[in-house]
């Protein structure tokens, strides 16, 4: 096959594929675009997840008329003159390829007017090809709109995620965007619903309230560091607040949204030893730099960066955030005076703070409840081994996490969490199959704030959360109040569960739909079983023993792991010496 030159138009869709991957990446281009230009006010209007309609408008700058036409050709842009330019970028744009490459897979229509101008410009761009631009009415400013993106390239239609994934992928990106900018005012309208709006006012803490409601905002953590022209400042979690994965630990670099594997790094770093394995705090950081000093100009869609000195970097993150966690949440010091072999009876102050009916409010029907039903839904029920434990004779607690208890073959270490998370699914899952779920309903109902994106997949799983004794509904925009739970959690924090199930369904980008209700129940159980940490009392501790010992898969918690080590009475043996090793 012979060499030929690719048609303008062919080129101009491979560069689009580079750059807009999705509608959120429309979404990015757009939003920085109206940033550079100096808009104090940015509407984003979204249908059909983006693939039907993409609108932008803010009160910028503008576009002048007679530069309208070159503003949507491919390499064209205001934000560099030489090559020089590329190494102290200070704009969030700077190739010329977002409104090209936007244009030639979608029907773009831009109006723009400057200051100076009496009139408005409009331009269309369908398919790559502009009309003549056209004198029009307009405000101060610049509105794109993006029809039916994708339409000239249907395969990349068909590797889209589903509406509700791309929906909330939008709501982060602005979301983030918000907090980067709180001195700008945000206004996200999916279809008919506004899913954010700020005020604008500087306030970044009044953001996180809206985003992720008051009591959150109240208890991130502020940073404030600076140092060799180093800049940082933001918000992290505390220790006693985490997320199941790393997707709420946001950068920014110079006001650019960027993912870098290497501050995230260091930012782990400094929760290093106090965080449990497998959560992830809840951070928004902004990093200053000198632009000369980081170099943007290596990811198609300006997603990631390179430091001129990363190991400068990664110290100053680590340090600053360790600094700052450490200010607000000091490692706590065990006081000498409480080393000792004096034993004391459990008090008031030391118990686990939950109603043990929770745990323990009725004997176990091992013949009426299906044991088909209560195998953990993650675990693989091929490879489960579901085996009963001997009877146990509880010898006490240690490290206010595990129970140590004997049995006719040896020492047995019990997970308090991981058992009362199985203790507790069993109970709710039996009484599911039996369609007897008691509810109870609150005194004082919880009203929760999530972030947009998760407050769209909860009210997709509210019919389910219903199957299973909660009563939640909407009460505004991201708002839903808790009105009623089961009574299996009574005393428990509703909230909490409603936040934890929102979270573990983000990590899960297409739940099993034979599974759905057992992972509900799994998460649900997992944050209302009794923490690590927490000081039981010998009857609480009897009561978790002995539902254990009833539960049709005591071995493993319903995420598969496990809730109990057993050492047995040879191993001992064999430790201490007493026999040879085999």
């Amino acid at each position: 096959m012979s060499i030929r030159a690719l048609s303008p138009e062919v080129a101009s869709q491979i560069a689009a594929g580079e750059v807009i991957e999705r509608p959120a990446s429309a979404v990015k281009e757009l939003l920085e675009n109206s940033l550079d230009a100096g808009a104090k006010a940015i509407s984003i209007f979204v249908e059909e997840a983006g693939k039907k309609l993409i609108e932008i408008a803010d009160d910028g700058f503008g576009i002048p008329s007679t530069e309208l036409e070159l503003a949507v050709a491919r390499h064209a842009t205001s934000k560099l003159v030489r090559s020089d330019d590329l190494f102290s970028i200070a704009t969030l744009g700077f190739r010329g390829e977002a409104l090209a490459s936007i244009g030639s897979i979608s029907r773009m229509i831009i109006v723009s007017r400057v200051e100076n101008e009496r009139e408005g410009t409009r331009i269309i761009v369908e398919g790559g090809r502009s009309e003549r631009p056209a004198k029009v009415g307009a405000m101060v400013g610049t509105v794109v709109r993006v029809e039916n993106l994708f339409y000239n390239v249907p395969a990349r239609l068909k590797f889209l995620k589903t509406d509700m994934t791309e929906r909330r992928t939008i709501d982060t990106l602005v979301t983030r965007y918000a907090l980067a900018y709180p001195e700008k005012r945000f206004k996200l309208s999916q279809e008919k619903n506004v899913v954010l709006q700020t005020a604008g006012d500087g306030d970044r803490r009044a953001i996180l309230a809206a985003l992720y409601g008051v009591d959150v905002a109240k208890q991130m953590l502020e940073v404030i560091a600076e140092e060799d022209g180093y800049k940082l400042t933001g918000f992290i979690s505390p220790i006693s607040l985490t997320r199941s994965n790393r997707r709420d630990i946001t950068f920014f670099i110079n006001g650019r949204w960027v993912h870098d594997s290497a501050l995230s790094a260091a930012l782990l770093q400094a929760y290093h030893t106090l965080l449990m394995v497998g959560r992830y705090p809840l951070t928004t950081l902004f990093f200053e730099i000198d632009p000369r000093e980081v170099d943007v100009n290596v990811h198609p869609a300006k997603a990631e960066v390179r430091f001129r000195n990363q190991d400068k970097a990664f110290s100053f993150v680590q340090r600053s955030a360790r600094k700052a966690l450490l200010a607000y949440s000091p490692v706590p010091r065990v006081a000498p005076s409480l080393w000792g072999t004096a034993r004391t009876a459990p008090s008031e102050s030391t118990s686990v703070g939950l109603d043990w009916a929770i745990g323990h409010d009725e004997p176990v029907n091992n013949e009426e409840r299906p044991a088909a039903e209560t195998q953990s839904p993650i675990v693989n029920r091929q490879s489960e081994i579901v085996s009963r434990i001997p009877l146990l004779r509880l010898i006490g607690q240690i490290g206010a996490a595990y129970l140590v208890a004997e049995g006719p073959d040896g020492l047995y270490l019990i997970d308090q969490h991981a058992a009362h998370e199985r203790v507790l699914f069993e109970k709710l899952m039996a009484q599911h199959e039996m369609k007897k779920i008691p509810s109870q309903s609150l005194l004082t109902p919880a009203v929760v704030t999530l972030p947009p994106q998760s407050a769209q997949l909860l009210i997709s799983q509210l019919p389910a959360l219903k199957n299973f004794g909660f009563d939640v509904e909407e009460f505004g925009s991201n708002m839903f109040q808790v009105r009623a739970m089961p009574t299996l959690f009574t005393g428990s924090d509703s909230s909490a569960a409603l936040r934890a199930l929102v979270e573990d369904f983000e990590e899960d980008e297409s739940p099993l739909q034979d599974e759905v209700e057992k992972r509900i129940a799994a998460r649900v159980c997992k944050r209302m079983a009794v923490r690590s940490g927490m000081s039981l009392s010998n009857e609480e501790q009897r009561a978790l023993l002995n539902d254990l010992e009833s539960c049709d898969s005591p071995r493993t918690c319903p995420h598969g792991r496990p809730t109990m080590i057993h050492l047995s009475v040879d191993l001992l043996e064999r430790q201490f010496g007493r026999r040879g090793a085999r």
